[in-house]
């Protein structure tokens, strides 16, 4: 981290550097105590997607999940079950895989890991990243471009903000799903999910949904960092998204652009 950094800057910076760890080989290191009570705390300072929802984290030692990569911790996120809940924990959780490369830890969202622990004072388990320290930060994304992910044109229609969403596109997603579409004006971006009809990848048809809507939340993450990064003010209605499966775009966010 750079002295004076702002924590939104050092997020937006992270972006480039991130990367999802499917498997921990060949990777050394140990997370401390020290680390895991840094995590704990500044996870309390993030800022949620809705004010009006409760979460809350909790790290277990592998053994105590069905998550098998390698990993020395899971932290698991829980939530009210309240309309947007998924998209905030996408945005909360994406803070926290931001952070952790910070600390040259690595992460990886696991959607199919299963916990004994289902709740956490009255809250419900919705997802996990399995965790491990990185000593070698060679082992980080070197280059996001070479990374797979949809051309410019098929995320975006219009021509305003070009900059901003070729970054945002970046943004991790279930199965590579990249479940976003993005209408650019002068003054608006409107935001999409986004289901191509037929289309799931290897993901139950069931979760689809479930974990499109997390996704969502982790790309208006990224799509924050990068406005705030050129330093554009914005305004955020978000929308009610009901998770319909049979329906190719499901209008999620409009950010006003302000001068």
């Amino acid at each position: 981290m750079k002295a004076g950094a702002t924590v939104n800057e050092i997020f937006y910076n992270m972006i480039f550097k991130r990367k999802s760890f499917h498997i921990f080989r060949n990777v050394e290191g140990e997370i401390t105590e020290e680390e895991l009570r840094i995590i704990k705390e500044k996870y309390e300072t993030f800022s949620p997607l809705y004010e009006n929802i409760k979460t809350e984290l909790r790290i277990v030692p592998s053994e105590k999940t069905t998550c098998k990569r390698g990993q020395d911790y899971c932290i698991l996120l829980y939530s009210e079950q309240k309309d947007g809940y998924l998209h905030n924990i996408g945005y909360l959780g994406e803070q926290l895989d931001l952070l952790l490369s910070s600390m040259n830890i690595g992460a990886l969202w696991f959607g199919i890991g299963k916990t004994e622990e289902k709740s956490e004072n009255d809250l419900d388990y919705v997802i996990m990243l399995a965790i491990k320290k990185v000593n070698d930060e060679k082992k980080f994304r070197k280059d996001m471009f070479k990374s797979k992910r949809k051309e410019l044109s098929e995320v975006l229609s219009g021509n305003y903000f070009k900059d901003i969403i070729n970054i945002a596109r970046f943004a991790p997603s279930a199965c590579n799903t990249q479940p976003w579409k993005v209408i650019s004006e002068k003054d608006k971006l409107t935001v999409y999910r986004y289901k191509k009809p037929g289309k799931r990848g290897i993901m139950p048809a069931d979760k689809v949904a479930y974990y499109n809507r997390i996704d969502i939340g982790i790309f208006l993450l990224f799509l924050e960092l990068c406005l705030g990064h050129e330093g554009i003010n914005f305004e955020r209605k978000l929308f009610s998204d009901d998770g319909d499966i049979n329906r190719e775009d499901t209008l999620v966010a409009e950010y006003y652009i302000k001068e």
